[in-house]
């Protein structure tokens, strides 16, 4: 099996030093889409309603072999948008 290093990007870069083996192909895509929910659960910005959590993965020879992107965005609807010190309460 190839090792594989699963790099998240969420304005700022975290490397994978140890990476994973993965037999083939879905394998990678599948520990992508699990990883990317677990990292951004807590990492949504209190403070914005935008924020998007990207995966990029690389083979050993350090070529990006998958990307996927997980985007978070909210939208004030309605006549009763909450000013800015009412959004969390």
């Amino acid at each position: 099996m190839a090792r594989y290093f699963f790099d998240f990007f969420d304005g700022t870069v975290m490397r994978d030093p140890h990476g994973i083996e993965c037999a083939a192909p879905e394998d990678i895509r599948h520990e992508a889409m699990k990883a990317l929910p677990e990292i951004a659960k807590g990492a949504i910005p209190q403070d914005g309603d935008k924020q998007a959590f990207t995966v990029s993965v690389r083979n050993e020879r350090n070529l990006t072999v998958y990307t996927a992107t997980l985007t978070f965005a909210g939208v004030w609807m309605g006549e009763n948008v909450p000013l800015p010190e009412e959004a969390f309460d």
